[in-house]
């Protein structure tokens, strides 16, 4: 029997059979770059829980501090998929070089399902955003991050240098900014908040604040990451992909639904493990499954994305995502 033929017989079998056959062969293998917030769990619960395994994937991680690079490397090929890729950043690629990737899941984020926020110095006695006038403050790396950060700011009536200064920092020096006085607060991430809050260094301002301030519904969803495969990796090995796809879409159920998944955040992600059952993280979402009202929240945020300049060009949310 041919290879190719081997791996659609085992991929038909594994996946009609409840992912539980156990793989007989060499398992495809498959690069994947990740970013450090909690948005990357799903990909830690399929790694520690042998989903991947089942359907005969052997991943390689491959830790990236910023999306800019999570980007580069999807378009050199030296990673095939990406965790949580900024959605802003993807379709920017995708509006430049068509077919770069396709999210195959995304993480809703609002002030019920917390990512990003702000924070201050615990000593702080701001109350609102409006009151961050004069502040000097951090944001999370990469262009979206940071042009998200500063569209909030002016939706609440602050102008960049005038009444604020903001500088991008990498996830892993946040706290030590804001312990050491050298930033007022800043824009950052989950798990990082939580650490922050925990150590007494920080406290939280508010959250969800793309929803509320961009979207202009708290309730909504924003859908600022998800999980992105190559277009080499869903053209050339569409069957590598389709059980890829099968079997994040395990861990993020469990991501949604299983406490104890969350135990992967201190084994993965340095958070000390007691404060890991209580992390917030997004509400992991299938693009196969999204509704027509998810659609054009999606939509919203890329045409946001657009009039920031972060995305070169009007995107179709439907042409960035993939249904598998």
């Amino acid at each position: 029997m041919k290879r190719r033929d081997f791996v659609s017989l085992f991929s038909a079998s594994a996946l009609g059979l409840g992912l539980g056959t156990r793989q007989a062969f060499a398992a495809d293998k498959v690069k994947v770059g990740v970013f450090p917030s909690s948005s990357a769990l799903p990909y830690y619960v399929a790694l520690k829980r042998g989903y991947f395994r089942e359907v005969g994937i052997e991943t390689e991680t491959v830790v990236l501090a910023t999306h800019p690079l999570i980007v580069q490397s999807l378009v050199t090929g030296a990673i095939d998929a990406a965790t949580n890729l900024v959605t802003l950043e993807g379709a920017n690629i995708n509006a430049r070089r068509p077919n770069t990737l396709s999210y195959i899941s995304l993480g809703g984020q609002n002030s019920k399902y917390i990512v990003e926020q702000f924070v201050v110095k615990a000593s702080s006695t701001a109350k609102t955003l409006a009151d961050l006038k004069g502040a000097k403050l951090f944001s999370a790396p990469g262009p979206a991050n940071i042009g998200a950060a500063k569209a909030v700011l002016k939706a609440v009536g602050l102008t960049e240098n005038t009444d604020y200064t903001i500088q991008e920092q990498q996830l892993g020096v946040q706290l030590g900014a804001l312990q050491s006085g050298n930033f007022d607060g800043g824009y950052t991430l989950e798990p990082i908040a939580s650490i922050m809050i925990r150590n007494g260094v920080g406290r939280r301002l508010e959250a969800g604040v793309i929803s509320t301030h961009l979207l202009g519904n708290p309730q909504a969803e924003a859908y600022a990451a998800g999980c992105a495969l190559s277009g080499p990796l869903l053209k050339d090995r569409p069957d590598v992909a389709k059980r890829f796809a099968a079997a994040w879409s395990r861990a993020a159920q469990d991501a949604n639904t299983d406490v104890a998944a969350r135990d992967l955040l201190a084994a993965d992600m340095n958070v000390p493990a007691d404060l890991a059952p209580t992390v917030p993280l997004a509400h992991f979402v299938l693009t196969k499954d999204l509704t027509a009202a998810q659609l054009g929240d999606f939509q919203k945020f890329l045409d946001i994305g657009t009039s920031l300049g972060v995305v070169s060009g009007k995107v179709d949310a439907k042409s960035i995502v993939a249904t598998l």
